[in-house]
């Protein structure tokens, strides 16, 4: 078999970019890839938030303090150790069977399993079977969210002409914070009309979220089975044989592309688990900040992260993906060492500031990531490549500093443990990239 449908080629000259698809298709192809990443994100996030303000009082009612916190986030941190799972599972199915396909099935079953959670009694009712169940739960929505974000990324890489890959794939990366910016409203929504503390936020208010992830749901369903294959990959099913497993064949063929970037992914998990999670808990338990408060900051941040997603996509295209996710992790690493030193200050406008400079920051470092990984694997096993090393740097830095924030800001260090941790993983991220090719003047078709 030629070498060059497995290897990676050597980049040459910035190509010229192809004939975009006509503006209706490629409206459908962007909505398609950020859909499916918007409402599994969304999600995602509606269980982080209800994780940091209800969870511990619904599901761990008898424990309390680290030991509470470490149970409620360990929950959440599940899905990080699932999803390599799910990037093995569903990859394999995306790289013989096609994207669109996939897409489909992983949208319905993380779907299904929010509004599950939506619906599922606590434990004053159930007892026991009530975090048995979440945890089940949680793994299932692990195997989706695992195949999800690498068939967008894909989906929205390979219908792009050369030359704008960077563009079409910021659909994918703004879903994530568009999805944050959706949970936190509707949460600061329900908090506002039925008031932080009642009984009523307790018992059905923080289920709403979850149960009108339902309507997402269906509108994220319609647009993708109105979509076709990408023509990469339906290029490349005709003219080569599909055999042997893409897992397999990706860590014999690309191994120490699959570990640089892994380590990248790891640490950028680390910043948007800290950011998206751990500080909606931290700011109204350890801080004292009203439920209200921080769901305002949160949306304020998370749509300025929406904007400096976007733009680093755009322009990685013309600068390549390299600098901008230097820039990112570069000042994600110091703003990590000064934040929780200007979180404690406990000023409004401190916490605010704190936390929409991190998101605003993990714009540069996540929004070209979208095209960056899909272009590091070739064809046959892109779908695997992207999705592994995506979801094991989520295990490595975004399971493994969620169940450890709670004990590292109790510890003699205080908070600047957890500042120092992310820190360090950002540094990691940084030597990864030092080794990692730039990509995009690369043409997909030839790998």
């Amino acid at each position: 078999m030629p070498t060059a449908v497995l290897t990676p080629p050597t980049p040459g000259p910035t190509p010229a970019p192809g004939p975009p698809p006509g503006r209706r298709v490629a409206r459908r192809i962007n909505l398609a890839s950020m859909a499916g990443t918007t409402i599994e994100y969304y999600d995602y996030f509606i269980y982080g938030t209800a994780a940091a303000l209800v969870f511990h009082k619904i599901f761990f009612p008898h424990t309390s303090g680290i030991v509470g916190a470490i149970a409620t986030f360990g929950t959440f941190a599940l899905v990080y150790v699932f999803r390599p799972v799910g990037s093995i599972l569903f990859g394999h199915v995306g790289d013989r069977l096609g994207r669109k396909r996939t897409l489909i099935v992983t949208l319905t079953t993380m779907g299904l399993c929010t509004v599950a959670v939506g619906l599922m009694p606590g434990a004053a009712t159930i007892g026991v079977a009530a975090p048995i169940l979440l945890v089940a739960l949680r793994a299932v929505q692990g195997l989706a969210v695992g195949g999800e974000w690498a068939g967008a990324a894909l989906f929205a890489t390979e219908n792009a002409p050369d030359g704008r890959r960077g563009r079409f794939a910021l659909y994918p990366q703004v879903g994530a914070t568009v999805a944050f910016a959706l949970a936190a409203a509707t949460f600061l929504a329900v908090d506002l009309g039925i008031g932080e503390t009642s009984d009523a936020f307790l018992s059905w208010g923080w289920r709403v979220p979850f149960l009108l992830s339902a309507l997402l749901i269906g509108v994220g369903l319609y647009v993708r089975l109105h979509t076709t294959e990408t023509p990469v990959f339906t290029d490349s099913a005709r003219t080569a044989p599909r055999r042997g497993v893409p897992f397999l064949e990706v860590w014999r063929r690309q191994p120490r592309t699959m570990l640089l970037a892994t380590g990248l992914a790891t640490g950028v998990f680390a910043t948007m688990s800290v950011a998206t999670a751990y500080l909606t808990s931290y700011a109204t338990g350890s801080l004292g900040m009203s439920k209200a408060g921080i769901l305002v900051i949160d949306v304020i941040a998370a749509l300025v992260s929406v904007a400096t997603t976007a733009y680093a996509a755009v322009l990685s295209d013309r600068l390549g993906r390299r600098p901008l996710v230097l820039m990112g992790c570069g000042g994600l690493a110091v703003w990590s060492l000064v934040l929780f030193p200007l979180l404690d200050t406990r000023s409004p406008v401190a916490i605010g500031a704190g936390i929409v400079v991190l998101l605003a920051l993990l714009g540069p470092a996540y929004g070209p990531l979208g095209a960056y990984l899909p272009e590091m694997f070739s064809t046959r096993c892109r779908y695997t490549g992207a999705g592994v090393s995506y979801n094991l740097g989520g295990v490595a830095g975004g399971a493994l500093v969620l169940v450890l924030a709670a004990p590292l800001t109790a510890s003699a260090w205080g908070p600047v443990a957890l500042g120092l941790c992310m820190a360090g993983l950002l540094a990691i991220a940084l030597g990864c990239l030092h080794r990692l090719p730039e990509t995009h003047e690369r043409s997909l078709t030839a790998v």
